[in-house]
């Protein structure tokens, strides 16, 4: 279900935080459902669990996912969060893209970079 990158440089808890993210945005998880727990999602990953513990409560902290005591972690039914992350990417997108002009790259160079990324070509990091 997750998939993690061991070479990137991007660390492991951003890219599950990431990848869920991902997947609310799209659909591929439904409103309250539930995630794995931490233990379950660590061994099946091979990560420390407080590595998964990190990613879900940064999603916590953001409203994309909720933590019932006892009853595990589930994604929030509410989509303002993932909206608000996408608004947020998307601006991020629109800042880089001036500077980038500012220093002369082109729209050709800047679509390039941007179709590599969606074509699995680059590696993504902050």
């Amino acid at each position: 279900m997750f998939v993690l990158d061991y070479k990137s440089r991007l660390p492991i808890y951003e890219q599950l935080y990431r990848s869920i993210t991902r997947m609310a945005a799209m659909g591929a998880m439904e409103p309250g459902e539930a995630l794995p727990s931490v233990r379950a999602l660590a061994q099946e990953l091979g990560v420390n669990p407080n590595t998964v513990q990190k990613a879900y409560q940064m999603l916590e902290r953001d409203g994309i996912i909720f933590s019932v005591q006892g009853k595990g972690s589930f994604l929030a039914g509410d989509e303002s969060a993932v909206a608000r992350r996408k608004s947020l990417a998307l601006e991020k997108v629109r800042e880089a893209a001036a500077e980038a002009a500012l220093c002369g790259v082109t729209k050709a160079e800047i679509l390039a970079q941007i179709s590599d990324v969606f074509d699995g070509r680059a590696e993504q990091h902050d």
